[in-house]
């Protein structure tokens, strides 16, 4: 009889750890998908489109609520009829605001550490020794060379 009770409590608290897992993991991606509005932008030289929270290559124009017209090629034309090219990190919300993708910016400070540690210099006696310039080690005197 006790085993049995320790059975059912242990089950019971195995039931209701897997039903808050399952619901946080739930509301956590429904918060990502809302964090992520729905846009067009210049990714890598191809224009994308994100549409309900996914990333796809736009393969036909957007239509954005005020009126601009997004084209796959990169152009975009306004309502009153002036035109716009895309670069590389633009984004377009569907409001028709341009700005920069939060996705985009994640994607430019990735870029930015990689050629930040591109100009890192090191002592070749002392790797932990680093520096953003050319220089003489503190502990050895030698000149720093740069990273490859």
């Amino acid at each position: 009889m006790k085993n049995k009770m320790i059975t059912q409590l242990l089950f019971a608290v195995l039931f209701l750890m897997v039903g808050l897992t399952t619901s946080t993991t739930f509301a956590q991606n429904k918060m990502d998908t809302e964090m992520m509005k729905d846009c067009c932008m210049m990714k890598d030289g191809k224009m994308m489109q994100m549409k309900d929270g996914k990333l796809m290559r736009m393969k036909k124009k957007m239509i954005m609520e005020n009126g601009t017209k997004c084209k796959p090629n990169g152009v975009c034309v306004m309502k009153d009829g002036s035109r716009m090219k895309m670069k590389e990190g633009n984004c377009m919300d569907s409001s028709g605001s341009m700005d920069n993708c939060s996705m985009m910016v994640k994607g430019a400070s990735k870029m930015k550490s990689e050629k930040q540690a591109m100009n890192t210099y090191t002592c070749p006696m002392h790797p932990e020794v680093k520096s953003d310039k050319s220089g003489k080690c503190p502990k050895c005197n030698m000149d720093l060379v740069q990273n490859k």
